[in-house]
């Protein structure tokens, strides 16, 4: 039987959660915002990220597995990959603002998710493994509170920077000082809180270390079976949660590819200057484009801070679950579908904004969900399947996050949208729409053990 633990060993366990939702906000609000200025059209920027899906595809079932056994002596099983992810994702974070190619852009990305891949998963087992069931509603809310905290302070790091003095100006094709410093700070940030949670937490050794032992010893031919028998029987709860997790994705993930070029065409007026359609050699058509990239630029920064609150929404939305999960058990279908509804309202209703303040409101709504996200459905998971796979579960769980996003970046964004029409809002409002789906369809689930907690 797990003992129950307080609210500071909790959070001490999920601290490095900060880490990586700097890393996963400075990706999210600014990786579009580099493309636009390496040069790429708009239509083209979803493809651009699909390396990122492609590769938790495959690393997060992977790194599931290997975690679920693995036995350091004194890292233990799950902060060894902690440790892993951190010193990759604090090197590629740094170095993302420096590429001087939409290739090596795209490959940083790359190397970024893939690092953040390694570090997130066993993250989310780590939950599971320490805390009783009846504290894992709590646990995960827990880390949806730090992650919000995360997402609002790296959202809103290019604007606070530039408000201290430092540029955020840049020649065609450059990346400004203001978003190169952002993402230096979220490298710091990223190690320094991973290194935290790794020397204030202490995991359960396995119960069995015969067994533990026969199981980490398996050949391929063995591991291969293991995991399609996970596959094969995974749970039903487990398969509707998964297709309530695609349609949130695919909501989630077109936010982050289009929000910036949407929102600074729609909602400022100020959609990126394209080069060639200046003549820089006049100093009239020159001056001209350094304002209107000034305005893009300007345009940009407070996007991200608007997005940064849907990070601090969330956080206020955990904060309020935190307290009340700690003492009363909680309904988490209907909390996720409430959400879920809520959220795609608020992508719905950039649509009809004017006045670039209301974006607050949307983005608050936005946060709601976000906050559901990354924690209801996990909470049900781990109330649905095995313990000692948690890992493995978790891992292949992460499959019906990747795959829409892939599906999107491979064209779903652009067919859907060009439904509606050719502007870039167009992607906010078929977010919106996949969210109500996705809210609608916790309707499906009936486990009363998986709902209730």
């Amino acid at each position: 039987m797990k003992k129950k633990l307080g609210f500071w060993e909790i959070w001490n366990m999920s601290f490095g959660f900060l880490g990586i939702q700097f890393g996963f906000a400075l990706q999210g609000g600014f990786m579009s915002r580099i493309f636009q200025t390496l040069g790429v059209e708009t239509s083209n920027i979803p493809l651009l990220w699909i390396a990122a899906p492609i590769t938790g595809l495959i690393v997060q079932p992977i790194v599931g597995y290997l975690s679920d056994n693995t036995w350091h002596h004194k890292l233990g099983r799950r902060k060894p990959y902690f440790l892993i992810g951190a010193v990759l994702s604090s090197i590629a974070l740094f170095f993302v603002p420096y590429s001087s190619s939409l290739w090596m852009a795209a490959g940083f990305l790359w190397i970024l998710d893939a690092s953040m891949n390694i570090s997130m998963e066993p993250f989310r087992a780590l939950v599971a493994d320490k805390l009783p069931n009846s504290q894992r509603s709590y646990g995960f809310v827990t880390q949806t509170l730090i992650i919000g905290i995360g997402t609002w302070f790296a959202s809103n790091l290019p604007w606070f920077v530039s408000k201290l003095g430092v540029s955020n100006e840049a020649a065609p094709g450059i990346v400004p000082d203001s978003v190169k410093l952002a993402f230096a700070i979220g490298a710091v940030v990223f190690m320094t809180s991973i290194l935290y949670t790794i020397i204030k937490t202490k995991e359960y050794p396995p119960k069995n270390i015969k067994k533990f032992k026969e199981r980490r010893n398996k050949n391929l031919k063995e591991i291969i079976k293991d995991f399609s028998s996970h596959y094969t029987f995974m749970p039903s709860t487990m398969k509707k949660l998964g297709v309530i997790q695609f349609f949130s994705w695919f909501a989630f993930f077109t936010m982050w590819s289009m929000a910036n070029p949407a929102i600074t065409e729609h909602v400022f007026n100020s959609p990126i200057p394209v080069v060639e359609e200046f003549d820089l050699s006049d100093s009239y058509q020159s001056n001209l484009f350094k304002s209107e990239n000034i305005k893009f630029q300007n345009a940009s920064n407070l996007t991200g801070s608007y997005m940064g609150v849907y990070g601090l929404s969330s956080m206020v939305f955990a904060l309020i679950l935190t307290f009340y999960s700690a003492k009363r058990k909680i309904n988490r279908k209907y909390i996720h579908l409430s959400s879920l509804l809520l959220g795609g309202l608020g992508f719905i209703s950039m649509y009809f904004i004017k006045d670039h303040n209301w974006l607050v409101l949307s983005f608050s709504l936005i946060g709601i969900s976000w906050g559901s996200i990354l924690s209801m459905p996990y909470a049900m998971l781990s109330s649905s399947v095995n313990e000692e796979a948690m890992g493995t579960n978790m891992g292949i769980f992460n499959m019906f996050i990747v795959i829409p996003q892939i599906i999107a970046a491979i064209g779903g964004i652009n067919i859907l949208s060009s439904l509606l029409g050719e502007k870039a809002i167009f992607s906010m409002v078929v977010a919106g729409i996949s969210l109500i789906f996705a809210g609608l369809l916790n309707l499906l689930i009936t486990d009363k053990k998986t709902i209730n907690y």
